[in-house]
C-alpha cells in the first residue's frame, strides 16, 4: 500500500497550483507592454503608368525639294592670265557683233542698179578714205559693209533719187597680220578666216632651231597705244596654257626673237 506524502509537500503543491495562472497572466503582460509593435509598411501609392501615346498614321515620306539645276560658271581670267586683256566680252556694240570691219587696202566692188556706169572697184586709201562718183570722199576704214553701203546711198541718192546700191568686198587685201624674227618665212598674211597665233605661226613656216619660242611676243596696237602680249610655244605644246592662243587682229605682228 502506498504511503501518502507528507503534508508539507502536498500544502506546496497546492500553492503552486493556485499562482501558477496569476504568475502566467502577468509575465504575459509584462511581455505585452515591452515588445514595440511592428512598424507598419507605408503604403505607396501605384504610380500611374503613362498614358500610351495613340497610334497615329504611319508618316508620309518628306519629298525632297526640286534641285535647281546649276548655273554655269564662268571663269574668271587670273592676273597672270597674258591673254585676258585681250578677250573679246560680248557687247552688243562691240566690233564682233557688227561683223568684219574694214581696213586699208581693201578693194570693194560697188553696184548701182540701172546705173551700169557708176559701177567700178574701190580701193581704200591708207588713210582709210575712198572715192566715189557722185559720192566724193568718205571715210570707209572702221566701218561695215553695210555701213558704207548707207553711206554712199545716201549720197548718190541726192543725184540719183531711186538708186539702190550694193557693196560686196572683191579683195581683203588691208585685213593682214605679221610674222617676224627667227621663222623659216617671215612676211606678212592675209587673214581670210580666223587665224591663231599657232596657225601664223605655220604660215611663216614655224620657227628656226635658234629661235626662242619660249618669249614670243605679238604686238598689238590700239590707236595710238601698243602692247606686247606673251606667248610661251612649249606650254601650247604640251597643251597647257591653251589661252594664250589668241585669235590674231588685222595689223598684230608676231615677233619670234
Amino acid at each position: 500500500m502506498n504511503q501518502m506524502p507528507p503534508l508539507w509537500l502536498r500544502l506546496f503543491g497546492l500553492c503552486l497550483l493556485a499562482c501558477g495562472p496569476a504568475m502566467g497572466a502577468e509575465q504575459a503582460t509584462a511581455g505585452a507592454g515591452t515588445t514595440a509593435p511592428a512598424a507598419t509598411p507605408a503604403v505607396t501609392p501605384a504610380a500611374t503608368p503613362a498614358a500610351s501615346p495613340a497610334a497615329s498614321p504611319a508618316a508620309a515620306p518628306l519629298a525632297a525639294p526640286p534641285v535647281s539645276p546649276a548655273a554655269p560658271v564662268v571663269p574668271t581670267p587670273s592676273p597672270q592670265d597674258p591673254a585676258a586683256a585681250v578677250r573679246p566680252t560680248p557687247n552688243a556694240d562691240g566690233p564682233a557683233s557688227r561683223g568684219y570691219l574694214l581696213q586699208p587696202g581693201d578693194v570693194l566692188q560697188v553696184t548701182v542698179w540701172k546705173e551700169i556706169e557708176l559701177t567700178s572697184e574701190v580701193l581704200i586709201r591708207p588713210d582709210g578714205g575712198l572715192s566715189y562718183a557722185l559720192a566724193g570722199d568718205m571715210q570707209a576704214a572702221g566701218h561695215t559693209v553695210a555701213e558704207v553701203t548707207a553711206m554712199l546711198e545716201k549720197r548718190i541718192r541726192k543725184f540719183e533719187p531711186d538708186a539702190a546700191v550694193t557693196v560686196s568686198i572683191k579683195a581683203a587685201n588691208g585685213n593682214r597680220v605679221y610674222v617676224i624674227g627667227k621663222v623659216n618665212h617671215p612676211g606678212d598674211f592675209a587673214l581670210n578666216r580666223p587665224t591663231d597665233v599657232m596657225q601664223a605661226l605655220s604660215l611663216a613656216g614655224g620657227a628656226t632651231p635658234f629661235a626662242d619660242t619660249n618669249a614670243i611676243r605679238i604686238l598689238r596696237r590700239d590707236g595710238d597705244h601698243e602692247r606686247a602680249i606673251a606667248f610661251r610655244y612649249h606650254d601650247i605644246e604640251r597643251g597647257h596654257k591653251l589661252n594664250q592662243n589668241i585669235l590674231l587682229q588685222s595689223g598684230d605682228t608676231v615677233v619670234v626673237p
